[in-house]
Parts: structure tokens; sequence; C-alpha cells
């Protein structure tokens, strides 16, 4: 991603620098008033988009959270420069999952699978505008470890929170698909990412679906999504 932010936070300079580069590079002027958050099990899991470091510190003081996945990953940015200076003061744990709204890789869907039945609850899931990514970890916490059926995890990848099912992330609902269609029932999803999972059929169903092209242009161009 973008980013100015080469400095350090121990440094008054460098603070300036990252909060600059958080708020109008990496748009968390937007997120200081939309949160996408909710609660997909009270107490235990939460989903929003990248928080910053007061609504972090609010949530972990109001719902007690222990781990925080950051569907980003790693991005020397000024945001996650700030996120995880927070996190530690808190006390938090936290978990890096980097994952493709567009193009998700084999071995990042494994990580995350195998991720999400480990972390200590309450768990926080966040990407950057908390509509894709961190559906779709919800989803898949919901199957691994609630034991929900596709159809009710599937519902955490909802146009209320922003996603739109025939953008490029829409190969998030098409992994689910087909996973039900295929697996569900059958074998985990795990078992199923690791020897079913076909990125190259997916994308190419992707491209066939009905204006393809104008929500690519929406969610790259326009909203900027990761």
């Amino acid at each position: 991603m973008d980013s100015i932010f080469r400095g350090r936070l121990d440094h008054p300079a460098g603070r300036l620098l990252a909060w600059i580069d958080s708020l109008f590079i990496d748009h968390a002027l937007f997120r200081l008033v939309w949160t996408n958050g909710h609660a997909v099990i009270p107490g235990r899991l939460y989903r929003s988009n990248h928080p910053t470091p007061g609504r972090l510190a609010r949530l972990a003081r109001e719902a007690g959270l222990r781990s925080v996945v950051n569907l980003r990953g790693p991005t020397q940015s000024g945001s996650d420069a700030l996120l995880r200076e927070t996190a530690a003061r808190l006390g938090l744990k936290v978990h890096d999952a980097p994952l493709s709204s567009r193009r998700p890789e084999r071995d990042d869907l494994l990580r995350l699978a195998r991720l999400l039945p480990t972390l200590e609850e309450p768990v926080l899931l966040h990407c950057k505008s908390g509509a894709d990514r961190s559906g779709f970890a919800a989803a898949l916490y919901l199957i691994l470890r609630e034991g929900a059926p596709v159809s009710r995890a599937r519902r955490e990848l909802s146009w209320r929170f922003g996603h739109w099912r025939r953008s490029p992330s829409g190969i998030l609902d098409l992994i689910l698909e087909r996973y039900a269609a295929e697996g569900e029932g059958r074998m985990d999803f795990t078992t199923w990412i690791a020897t079913r999972y076909d990125r190259k059929t997916l994308l190419a169903a992707k491209e066939r679906e009905a204006g393809a092209a104008v929500f690519r242009f929406l969610t790259d161009r326009v909203l900027r999504r990761e």
C-alpha cells in the first residue's frame, strides 16, 4: 500500500508523520466517524475496519479484547504502527493474516483457517474498510469454531457492511459457495482449501459476471479498496 511513514513513533516528528499518513494516505479520516463495526458473537467475536488507537482502546475496555487479527498484514504504514503500539500498551496479541480480497492465495487462506480456531477470545477481526476480508474471516470463524452452516456464515459478506457480491471481492462469496457445493458435510473447510481450491477457475467466473468492469472501477479507483 502507499505510505509516507518511514519514521518512529518515539520521536514527535515521526508520530506526527504517522498520523498524517494514517488520516490522509490510508483514509483513516473517514474511519474517525465510520467504524463499520459489528459484534458477530457478542462478548467473543467482533469485526471492523482498521481501528484508530482510540477506538481500539475503547473496544478493548468495553469488550475485554484479547486478540486482534490484522487481515492487511504488516504494511509499515502510520495506521499499522499506531495500531501495534496501542495493542502492545493494552496487552493485546496482534496476529497477522494477510489476505487479498480479490486474488486470495491458497497459502493465505490456509494460514487464516488454521489461525482462527486457536485465538484467545474475545477477538477483533479487521481489514482496511471492514467490508470484505473482515466479513470473510468472520464467516470462517463461524464455520470453523461454531460449526455454523455456510448459509448462515456467509451473511457476514453483506452489502450492509459495504461488500458487493458483483465486485472483484465477490470471489470471497464464490469460495464459500464452492465449498458449500463440494465440501460442506463431507470435509472441513481447511481440507477443502488444501485439496480442492482452484483460484484460477473462480477468477474466471468473476470475469464472466455481468457488470464486472463497472464494479472493478468502483472498488479499485473510487473506493480504493485493497
